[in-house]
């Protein structure tokens, strides 16, 4: 497709618990433009198992993909024969229900003579700014959620370097564990982040990991271990002691974080000097007290914060819609053998030259 000319993009998220479905408008100077964008998220009918259940979670996937598509298409006035490509995350996530949203995108592909793109769901968060945000490349950008917890060089469309990543646990699991450990429901996140504003965060000496080491790693096991050994020994827990755990525990990863993030922004500028900006994205980028230790670590690096719209660092269709759209652009298109992938590294596809042709690159 030509750069210039404007596209109109569906895209179809699936990789865990929202089934989510979009559609974005990328004009011919780069700028994009949210049409409709229909997210229902499944948190009912996992709260009672305390986590996501891959199986439950497909099977709504299926029962609910085709309706919310049909108002996606209706919010947005248009009809599938206007539609410039159909974008889908094909991974990283649950394959149950990769599998049905690609599926899904390659019926429609195929039905309306369409091009389909499969897109790696970090990628999709990576480009998001770039949506809401006049943003240029290259930007560094800190992903953070239930299932990834990774610095990256974001270099351009597909060009993609990792300064850090966990070693273990992911930001967001770890405080979905902790608020489990501690009897807060599901989902734990947002739950530890409302216990901590009235707790005492100087109460625990938590440790804080991997501090002061020359790599941008993360490492948070060994922290939610230290939590799980104080709440033990406390047994029976008073709503003090939760508050009090839960701000220890979440200044304990603040901490963390504003040293893991200068280590990754020095070695991004050796790459390509200043950043641009600092992006967050993916669900732990909503947290308030992690989004103003972001503030300062970008103002201390002497760089702009960019942090897309809490509806956009969940999981949603816009964000594959756009990632698409970016991809269309360059002419990354996909055939029907794209495969969907329970695991997808990011930066797998580095140094891709635009007009490359087939995703599939670094299987």
């Amino acid at each position: 497709m030509d750069s210039d000319k404007t596209a109109l993009v569906l895209g179809i998220e699936t990789t865990c618990d929202e089934t989510a479905a979009a559609v974005v408008e990328r004009k011919g100077d780069g700028s994009g433009r949210i049409l409709s964008n229909v997210v229902r998220s499944q948190t009912e009918e996992h709260a009672r198992f305390g986590g996501v259940v891959p199986e439950i979670a497909a099977r709504a996937h299926v029962d609910l993909l085709d309706g919310i598509i049909d108002r996606a298409m209706k919010d947005a006035g248009l009809g599938y024969e206007q539609l410039s490509a159909v974008a889908a995350a094909a991974g990283p996530g649950l394959i149950g229900g990769v599998i049905v949203g690609l599926t899904t995108a390659k019926a429609i592909a195929m039905v309306h003579n369409t091009p389909l793109i499969a897109v790696n769901h970090l990628e999709a968060h990576a480009l998001t700014p770039r949506l809401t945000t006049a943003l240029a490349f290259p930007y560094c950008l800190f992903l953070a959620s239930g299932g990834h917890t990774q610095i990256v060089a974001v270099a351009g469309v597909a060009q993609y370097v990792r300064l850090g990543t966990t070693v273990d646990d992911a930001m967001g699991e770890a405080f979905d564990k902790v608020a489990k450990m501690l009897g807060l429901p599901y989902p734990g996140g947002p739950q530890v982040e409302r216990a901590a504003e009235a707790g005492d965060a100087m109460r625990f000496a938590f440790p804080r990991p991997m501090l002061g080491r020359a790599d941008a790693n993360f490492s948070l096991s060994g922290l939610k271990t230290a939590v799980r050994n104080e709440a033990s020994r406390l047994t029976p827990l008073e709503p003090r002691d939760i508050s009090d755990l839960c701000a220890s525990f979440q200044a304990a990863v603040l901490e963390s974080t504003a040293d893991r993030l200068s280590v990754g922004l020095k070695l991004f500028e050796e790459i390509y000097g200043p950043p641009r900006a600092l992006v967050a994205a993916g669900g732990v980028a909503a947290n308030r007290a992690i989004r103003g230790a972001l503030q300062d670590i970008a103002a201390k690096a002497e760089t702009t914060l960019i942090i897309p719209p809490p509806a956009l660092c969940t999981d949603n269709g816009a964000m594959i819609a756009w990632a698409g759209a970016e991809r269309l652009a360059l002419g990354m298109l996909d055939t029907m053998e794209a495969p969907p992938r329970a695991r997808w590294l990011l930066d797998a596809n580095a140094g891709v030259p635009a007009g490359y042709a087939n995703s599939r690159a670094g299987f």
